[in-house]
């Protein structure tokens, strides 16, 4: 996204990751995918996006990241644009 949005830190990464424990298993296997592929290169912005996500409830995140919807109002903005462009690449690389 912005390549002078600086790297996530670890201890950053670690506290992202919990936060983004879900009740819905569609959604944790989306985010297992994102993180596998992504957490290395992950970067401030890209985090603040993914957070932003994680106010959503689980049908709602799932819609997005099934492309059944797309973000509105709020949640229209650069950083989960990315992150939900990245979360969907991510399952179209994926078997299942």
């Amino acid at each position: 996204m912005n390549s002078d949005s600086p790297l996530l830190d670890q201890r950053a990464l670690s506290k992202l990751k919990w936060r983004c424990r879900r009740g819905l298993l569609e959604n944790d296997l989306f985010i297992e995918r994102f993180f596998a592929r992504h957490e290395s290169g992950l970067t401030v912005d890209e985090a603040g996006g993914l957070e932003i996500l994680m106010d959503l409830s689980d049908n709602d995140l799932l819609d997005l990241f099934l492309a059944r919807k797309e973000p509105q109002d709020d949640l229209d903005r650069p950083d989960v644009r990315q992150v939900l462009h990245m979360i969907r690449a991510a399952k179209a690389d994926s078997p299942i």
